[in-house]
């Protein structure tokens, strides 16, 4: 007989790390947090919530990348076709596990630049969705769903997600079933991303402590 402990367990974290941070002029993935890269504190925020399986998918920069994460226990998948934008990773990744005998009941979808993340943050987002019985968890600040946390049903939504195209995340589809999601205010810290380098320093001196260097 399954537990609520072994039913929660059915959730895998897909985070995407695939993009070239233009924007930032390095990647963004490898800036250092908390003495360690950023990506590598957000997929040890992964391992660590209820999530049974993390995936990372890499694309540009991997050979610099993959070396911070390779000793995690996830799954590393290359997407070779990340300069057609998110979508491709969110397709990447469902593919995936679309592949393995036993899908998820749902995913959790992260980015690689989300620093207010946690464990924490992630056990109530699945939480929620298995208390609210609701296909969609997201995040929302304003009057805007957000995209940077959220969590989505394998048995509703999976063949939405796989016709993303472009650089176009989920969004879409959440604005599409207002009716199947619910949002939460209390994942609002999480949708902070941050874009650029002027972002990240401005960043780093809100911190009460400043201690980000791996230096």
């Amino acid at each position: 007989m399954k537990t609520n402990k072994d039913i929660k367990r059915s959730i895998a974290v897909i985070i995407l790390a695939a993009g070239a941070s233009r924007r930032m002029g390095q990647p963004k993935q490898l800036l250092p947090y908390k003495g360690q890269a950023l990506l590598n504190y957000i997929t040890k925020c992964a391992i660590a919530s209820l999530g049974n399986s993390v995936i990372v998918i890499l694309g540009a920069n991997s050979e610099k990348i993959e070396p911070e994460i390779a000793s995690l226990p996830i799954k590393i998948i290359k997407n070779n076709h990340w300069h057609e934008g998110i979508s491709s990773s969110l397709r990447c990744g469902i593919s995936y596990l679309q592949k393995q005998d036993f899908p998820p009941d749902g995913v959790v979808f992260l980015t690689c630049d989300q620093p207010f993340v946690s464990d924490e943050l992630l056990e109530q987002l699945i939480d929620a969705y298995y208390s609210t019985n609701k296909p969609i968890i997201a995040s929302k600040y304003g009057d805007t769903l957000g995209i940077t946390c959220f969590c989505f049903s394998h048995y509703f939504f999976f063949p939405a997600l796989m016709k993303l195209q472009g650089d176009r995340g989920a969004k879409k589809i959440i604005n599409k079933y207002p009716d199947f999601s619910i949002c939460n205010r209390f994942f609002l810290k999480a949708t902070l991303i941050l874009d650029t380098l002027e972002n990240y320093q401005h960043f780093i001196k809100g911190l009460p402590d400043h201690k980000l260097s791996t230096s």
